[in-house]
Parts: C-alpha cells; structure tokens; sequence
C-alpha cells in the first residue's frame, strides 16, 4: 500500500483539485465518494472504483477492512491524517474515500416511466434528498436544469445515501425539451394549482416537475405540463420543503401503483 505525506505529492494535488471544485470534477468526469455506506452503495450497484484512499484510523476498522476485500486489486493509497482530513468535508473524517467515473445514463428521454423534472434546485441537501426519495420510489430517471447544484459533490452524494447509483442522472438539461419528449403525464407542482395530487390518476407513465426552492417553476414548465397539482396544506404553513413536496408526490404514485 502506498503512502502520501506530503501536499505536494502530484496524486494528492490532483485530489485535491477534485474534492474542491464542481468544474474540476465536471472535466474529468470524475468525483469522490466520502465514507464505507456511499462506496458499498456505489460496490452494491456492479461498481468498481479507480482508487480507494484511507487513513490510519481506517487500517483498524472492520467495515473499511471488509469493502477493501469486496475491491480486491484495485489500487489503495493511504493518506496522512492531515491530507486526508482536507479532502474530507466531514468534522470527523470517515477513514475512506472512492475515486470514481462519473455513472452516465444510459437511457433516453424516451425510455423513461417515471421521472423527476428539477428546476435550479441550488440546495445541495434538497437536491440529494429529492435522490434519495427517487431512488426509493424506484424512478427510473431525474433530469437537471443547469441551474441546479453540483449533482456530484460531496454534499449531495452524502444526502443521496447512494441514491445516484441506481437512476439515471441526466444532468444540464433543456428541461422543457425534456417535457416535450416524456411518453406520459407531466405534473408540475406549484402553490397556484387548482388540481389536488391525490385526485390524479398516476398508475401510467409520470414524471413530475419541481421548481426552485423559492420561485418554483418556471413559466416555460408550467405551460408544457399536462396538468398543474397542488399537495393539500389543511395547516398554517405557506409552502413545504421543496424535497418534502418531492417525497409526497413521488410516493403518492407509488400508493396508487401498489393498489391497482
């Protein structure tokens, strides 16, 4: 196992580049994965990372001992505590990081059946929660506006708990040529609806547009959509969450699929 003690290792330095910087890992198509449950999650979906990087910590525990066996031959490198700490957003470090390809879709507009439309969500929790909330519907395919944040940054994969992996994540899209082509019901939330979401019939082919967290869909999206839904507030509150709003409406879907 190779060891790294000094910034100025190039390997290191390229690291670095990579965990800092959304255009840096946007060039090379490459990202990292904080922590043993994202690199299971990642192992879990037929996965194999270009690198693992651990700290001394990690060289005892039985977990990151465990996924190192899983990614047998694969190269391993390990840090000092200092360099790993700095390539960690983490307050306590998790002891192991993933150098990864970026997953890419593998599947069309066209093909999809169940589908999230996101529109300049720039909260990197909300938009990983509105991942993993996808993932567990069992959507097939998110599409992102360009104005939404960095789908592969530390944070959001973090959010996401693994949710990347398994959809597919169509990023720096024309949403409403992604509208134009969907084979189904496009539903757009927003607070102006009229149409209630549990009076929609969702059992066929859906995909469901949600705005930015403070000025909501666009004009555009909003005139592409079969039709307009809101999600009945009986309580004293302007507006939900925009990932608990993504939640709701994913998993009243779900509710009427399992029912027919």
């Amino acid at each position: 196992m190779k060891f790294i003690q000094s910034r100025d290792n190039p390997f290191f330095r390229e690291i670095a580049k990579l965990a800092g910087s959304a255009r840096q890992r946007g060039k090379e198509n490459r990202t990292l994965l904080d922590g043993a449950h994202l690199l299971a999650a990642y192992l879990d979906s037929g996965f194999r990372p270009l690198h693992i990087l651990v700290n001394s910590a990690a060289l005892d525990d039985a977990e990151v001992e465990s996924l190192l066996e899983r990614a047998v031959g694969l190269p391993v490198t390990q840090l000092d505590d200092r360099l790993f700490a700095a390539l960690s957003e983490l307050k306590t470090p998790t002891g192991i990081l993933a150098l990864i390809d970026l997953p890419q879709p593998s599947a069309a507009v066209s093909d999809s059946r169940f589908a999230l439309l996101l529109e300049d969500i720039q909260d990197p929790g909300n938009l990983g929660s509105m991942l993993r909330s996808a993932a567990a519907a069992g959507c097939d395919a998110v599409f992102l506006s360009r104005g939404c944040a960095d789908v592969w940054s530390p944070k959001v994969l973090r959010a996401a708990m693994g949710g990347h992996f398994v959809l597919n994540i169509h990023e720096r899209q024309d949403l409403p040529g992604v509208a134009n082509a969907f084979p189904g019901m496009l539903l757009a939330a927003t607070l102006q609806a009229t149409h209630n979401l549990y009076g929609c019939d969702l059992r066929g082919n859906v995909a469901f547009s949600i705005g930015n967290e403070g000025a909501g869909l666009s004009a555009d999206l909003l005139n592409l959509a079969t039709q307009t839904i809101a999600i009945p507030m009986p309580g004293k509150v302007e507006s939900l969450n925009a990932s608990a709003a993504t939640a709701i409406c994913l998993f009243e879907a779900v509710r009427q699929r399992q029912v027919s």
